[in-house]
């Protein structure tokens, strides 16, 4: 059993928002993850955008770097817990 962090609220959108901007596929994203020394693969990124699989912290920095996003706020926009919650 894992005892790591689960997601409850997905972030997938915007991520997918994010990575739309920048002009790059998930196949992209998934390899400047790996050169930064995170396993990756544009699986289990798709995975994350769609929500069915938690994202590491680890990872979340990354994608700051990697989107030239100056606050993680971009992140979290337009999300609430009387929406998503139950």
């Amino acid at each position: 059993m894992s005892s790591g962090l689960k997601q409850d609220i997905s972030i997938g959108k915007n991520l997918q928002h994010l990575r739309k901007q920048a002009g790059l596929t998930q196949e992209q994203v998934s390899a400047k993850l790996e050169v930064m020394g995170l396993p990756m693969t544009s699986e289990i990124y798709a995975k994350i955008e769609q929500g069915r699989y938690s994202i590491k912290i680890s990872v979340l920095l990354a994608l700051k770097d990697i989107y030239h996003i100056n606050s993680f706020d971009v992140f979290f926009d337009g999300l609430s817990l009387q929406n998503d919650c139950n």
